[in-house]
């Protein structure tokens, strides 16, 4: 007997424990992580009245590896894409980037997928967070069926996607792909890194009977706690209420921009393998207020990282606010002199968000 593929997804999300009318924020045990970065007082008006200018640009590059794993999307308008409902007068833009591996078709099969599905749910766009969890995993449960049917398939990716609806910007991330909001010079950190040494995530999938090892990769074979894929590697995932120890179900971040919010990075593992989050807003921001070029000032940002000797295949996306460059502005800092790298850097906030 056959079975249409919606009615299969709709089957596996049942055995996943979710309906397709399900509200996952609600129900589930994993974090999600909400701002609201407007107060009642002085910032109110400048929230009201502003009014951002999308522009974006994107670039990648395979970097030391040897395939190119990575891709992204970047669509203006998603229900004018996939002629689905909309609010009048209000597009919803779409970006992500994706970091495969193990090959590259979890990466692309996500890629060519999930913005449909968000833009073909029934709650699509008045209730976005709970339209892209839920988005999450049903792709990540059509990606389980297309390797069953195809296993040259099998492989795993990092998601992270970002949606501006209005003045509202949502961030959801499965991974360890990073997205940081430059607000006047001064980063805001938009995702978590989900990696073995963070000590929530620890402690999550030791809860389901997983482990992570000494060199902390998750069971010994994978450095990400969350990704969509990756059905082939024994111990990774399961049907059923309990799930496996890797996870689809993204972190959502949203918040309301203001005339102070000036761009949003998006960038793959690479790229924060040699920047800091605050290193990389200042990078671009002296960039764009030399040209203003976004695409450009995505290629010098994936350009410094190979001269950074990054090793990972690189993707940096870029989403600007306002049409004109970054103010020139004096961001006050410690003088303290830093030595610790990246790597450490990230090492250390994973401990120190555990605790």
């Amino acid at each position: 007997m056959c079975v249409k593929d919606s009615d299969k997804a709709a089957q596996s999300m049942e055995q996943l424990g979710l309906r397709a009318d399900s509200d996952i924020g609600i129900s589930s045990p994993l974090e999600s992580i909400c701002e609201n970065t407007v107060s009642k007082d002085c910032k109110q008006n400048q929230v009201v009245n502003f009014v951002s200018t999308i522009r974006s640009g994107e670039w990648s590059h395979i970097g030391g590896r040897e395939y190119m794993e990575d891709t992204h999307v970047c669509i203006a308008d998603l229900a004018k894409k996939f002629g689905s409902h909309s609010m009048e007068g209000e597009a919803v833009s779409f970006y992500g980037v994706f970091d495969g591996h193990g090959g590259k078709g979890a990466a692309h099969f996500v890629c060519d997928n999930l913005p449909r599905v968000i833009a073909e749910d029934a709650d699509f766009p008045l209730a976005l967070e709970k339209v892209v969890t839920r988005s999450f995993m049903q792709t990540d449960v059509q990606f389980a069926q297309k390797c069953s049917l195809q296993s040259s398939l099998s492989s795993g990716t990092t998601a992270l996607t970002a949606m501006i609806f209005g003045r509202s910007l949502l961030v959801a991330n499965a991974g360890d792909c990073r997205a940081v909001l430059s607000r006047l010079g001064v980063v805001i950190e938009m995702s978590k890194d989900h990696r073995p040494c963070c000590i929530k995530e620890r402690k999550r999938v030791e809860s389901l009977g997983a482990y992570i090892d000494g060199d902390n990769y998750l069971n010994g074979q994978l450095g990400v706690t969350r990704a969509l894929g990756d059905w082939h590697i024994e111990g990774m995932k399961e049907f059923g209420d309990r799930g496996g120890p890797l996870s689809a179900e993204p972190e959502l971040k949203m918040i309301t921009l203001s005339k102070d919010d000036e761009f949003l990075i998006i960038g793959s593992d690479g790229i924060w393998d040699v920047f800091s989050s605050q290193n990389a807003v200042d990078f671009v921001r002296r960039r764009l207020q030399e040209h203003n070029d976004v695409k450009a000032c995505c290629r010098e940002l994936v350009e410094e990282a190979i001269r950074r000797d990054a090793i990972d295949n690189l993707t940096a996306l870029i989403v600007c606010f306002q049409a004109d460059p970054p103010a020139q502005i004096t961001v006050h800092r410690s003088r303290v002199r830093r030595s610790i790298s990246a790597e450490g850097l990230q090492s250390l906030r994973c401990l120190l968000e555990g605790q």
